[in-house]
């Protein structure tokens, strides 16, 4: 019921000329009465549709397209709570499973007993793997009688932000290696350099969000191993796999970045990326089980079994999961190389499209990660915030955003190629970003704005 307090832009209103419902219902608080679900529910859809098409996101790393096998498995599992092991005992072990196949894929040593958690997405896994490295160093000071009170990070300015939440939230100081124009990864030598005996750990990331760049990790490691053995320190390199931690193995496979680099002691990486699985799930692994301080594992028993747990969440649904298992099982290592090997051939085929039109300076080429980030080039008069714009007339969803501290003036355009992008759809992605180039020179005052933009 509406009262004549309400205002029209608070309320919802009927479509089809009410034929679905009488009177408007409140967007801001709860209706007085029940509606039938069918009216519900054809609400929210009209409301849903003016989201933008998840086929032409090409923004976003997140999975947008699965299996329907795979999706009548996750739907049949909404409703079981992954942290009530006792309750789900299968759901549980299927976790497990996928936890020891995470450690396999990056070369954990069965002798060393590697461990991993399944989380929400890898910011989850940030978050838990850099409290592992606080914890550690702490420990490692006051038993050497120092107070352990003054830890930092060493971190490329090009980090995901969560990693600048984490150093917020856990006190932290963040030590950034800046980028610059043309270089847009760390470098060992600026890495040692703002290292110390307070330095809990240093980042490198496998597939920046920016570019889609490896940052060189068996070189880092080696200049923090150096630093360590000249030192007399115990710095860990700790592997932010987020984007690239499903793809290496499999298109990279003797690249070495994982747990066959003795000081690389743990990894994050999202099951909802290149894992290819809808939102959320994400996995922290470390080397060791050893590593992990008993202080950071609670146990409770009021779900009906004793369960020990190392997560930031606590009830989450186990569909995620099942998910990754599907994948596991129905992919293997054939099928996943053959999903990369597609997704970077199409890739390539953009980056050889964009670096053969004139008004485009490619920055990546989708060689590593299957990313392709481009600028304008710099006679051209419009800018890559107007292609961005200019393409949502498309339906494409094409981020512009500037590059991290100390190369904010080059401004470039990414996108991510996922599952569910195909031949048909580069050849149109590459027909308006042709388009695109040509309209923008007859118009290049047409005025579009800057929008907000989220590393995802």
């Amino acid at each position: 019921m509406t009262t004549a307090d309400d205002n029209l832009d608070d309320l919802l209103q009927p479509a089809f000329a009410g034929r679905l419902m009488s009177h408007p219902l409140p967007k801001l608080r709860l209706p007085e009465h029940e509606s039938p679900a069918a009216t519900v529910q054809q609400l929210i859809r009209e409301m849903l549709l003016l989201d933008g098409h998840a086929r032409l996101n090409q923004a976003t790393f997140v999975t947008t397209w699965m299996e329907p096998q795979a999706e009548e498995l996750m739907a049949e599992s909404f409703d079981k709570n992954m942290i009530d092991k006792d309750e789900y005992p299968a759901t549980a072990e299927i976790e497990r499973r996928c936890q020891q196949i995470v450690c396999d894929l990056f070369n954990g040593a069965p002798d060393e007993h590697p461990f991993a958690v399944s989380t929400v997405g890898s910011s989850e896994a940030v978050m838990l793997s850099g409290l592992v490295m606080k914890w550690y160093w702490r420990a490692r000071e006051q038993a050497a009688g120092r107070p352990g009170d003054r830890p930092n990070l060493i971190l490329g300015s090009n980090v995901q932000v969560v990693w600048e939440k984490f150093c917020r939230y856990w006190d932290v100081e963040p030590r950034y290696v800046p980028m610059a124009r043309g270089r847009y990864v760390v470098t060992p030598e600026l890495v040692t350099e703002r290292c110390d005996g307070n330095t809990i750990g240093v980042v490198g990331i496998l597939g920046t969000t920016f570019t889609g760049e490896y940052e060189p990790i068996e070189a880092i490691h080696d200049a923090v191993v150096a630093y360590n053995s000249a030192n007399g320190t115990d710095i860990p390199v700790h592997v932010d796999a987020a984007s690239g931690g499903f793809v290496a193995p499999f298109l990279q496979p003797e690249l070495l970045w994982d747990f066959r680099l003795p000081n690389v002691r743990s990894i994050n990486v999202s099951g909802h990326k290149y894992g290819l699985v809808y939102p959320g799930i994400g996995f922290a692994a470390w080397r060791s089980e050893q590593i992990l301080p008993e202080d950071l594992i609670f146990r409770v028993n009021y779900l009906g079994g004793d369960m020990p747990t190392f997560t930031l969440n606590f009830s989450r649904p186990g569909n995620q999961v099942v998910g990754q298992y599907y994948n596991f099982l129905r992919l293997g290592r054939a099928g996943y190389t053959a999903v990369m090997q597609r997704l970077q051939q199409l890739a390539k085929g953009l980056a050889a499209g964009i670096e053969q039109m004139d008004g485009y300076d490619l920055v990546s080429d989708g060689s590593t990660i299957p990313v392709v980030a481009f600028s304008v080039a710099a006679h051209e008069e419009f800018t890559a915030y107007d292609v961005s714009a200019f393409l949502r007339q498309y339906g494409w969803q094409v981020p512009a955003y500037s590059m991290p501290a100390d190369a904010e003036d080059v401004v470039v355009l990414r996108v991510v190629i996922r599952e569910g992008f195909d031949g048909d759809l580069l050849e149109s992605l590459l027909g308006h970003l042709r388009t695109a180039v040509e309209h923008l020179r007859r118009h290049p005052d047409l005025g579009f704005t800057r929008s907000g933009f989220s590393h995802t």
